[in-house]
């Protein structure tokens, strides 16, 4: 598959990320009151080695998460998007999304989430997406359903809910 390398939305510009980037996604990705339920960076160091091995990763399946920019500021508010996690492997391609909370609560994760199930259902053919929402996340919870999947078991090993997507038709 050819990396996916820009996806517009009607609000959002969503682009590979630049290690230059890496002070602004820390600064959420490494907030561990923003990221409760699910992993914190522990350090700028850290956070850019999980940029780096997620950018190896598109080169190989064509997609990784995107830097999220707000289309008319130009402002980050988020990483994520389509990937398939160099840490925990094994699920196949998987919708994930994580935002500044300056940014929760106006249907940004819903536009990413809907954009990429449109790109994985079209441009990609992709048969099946997994996702993963804490218990608890109610926001996100809402947002997969929303855009489709359907809570499929809880893996307690990861205190998350495996939810799925198959392709429709």
């Amino acid at each position: 598959m050819s990396p996916v390398a820009e996806l517009p939305t009607r609000r959002l510009a969503l682009r590979p990320p630049r290690l230059a980037e890496a002070p602004a996604l820390f600064a959420f990705l490494g907030d561990a009151a923003a990221m409760r339920h699910t992993h914190a960076d522990a350090s700028l160091r850290e956070c850019r080695r999980r940029i780096a091995a997620h950018e190896r990763r598109r080169r190989l399946d064509g997609v990784a998460p995107w830097t999220i920019r707000l289309r008319e500021e130009g402002r980050i508010i988020g990483w994520g998007g389509l990937y398939q996690d160099p840490f925990e492997p094994g699920w196949g391609i998987e919708l994930g999304y994580f935002f500044a909370p300056a940014a929760w609560g106006q249907g940004y994760a819903s536009e990413l989430a809907l954009a990429c199930t449109h790109l994985a259902d079209t441009a990609l053919g992709l048969p099946l997406l997994t996702a993963f929402a804490h218990p608890e996340n109610a926001g996100s919870r809402r947002v997969l359903e929303k855009a489709g999947f359907v809570a499929e078991r809880f893996l307690p090993e990861m205190q998350r809910i495996l939810y799925r997507r198959p392709r429709p038709g």
